[in-house]
């Protein structure tokens, strides 16, 4: 599975597919929109991203944005460019 050092490339998020929201890292749980992600009854398991299924704690790079999956939500861990973290 890709890592922090290793993130799968995936380009930029393609509104007409299945996409999993984008969110902040805040150290709290995470709601989005007024949903709760921990009690959700979707399968927060998995995080989608141009129609393709990523497994919880899989790392993506969309553009320059270091993303991981979890709990069903993508979350902004930093940079994907190694000289500007």
């Amino acid at each position: 599975m890709p890592n922090r050092s290793n993130p799968t490339p995936v380009g930029a998020p393609d509104p007409e597919l299945k996409n999993s929201p984008i969110v902040e890292e805040t150290g709290e749980d995470f709601e989005i929109a007024g949903l709760d992600l921990d009690d959700s009854p979707v399968d927060n398991t998995v995080c989608w991203f141009n129609d393709t299924r990523y497994p919880h704690g899989h790392w993506i790079c969309s553009g320059s944005e270091l993303l991981r999956c979890e709990h069903g939500a993508w979350v902004r861990k930093g940079s994907c460019d190694p000289d500007n973290p």
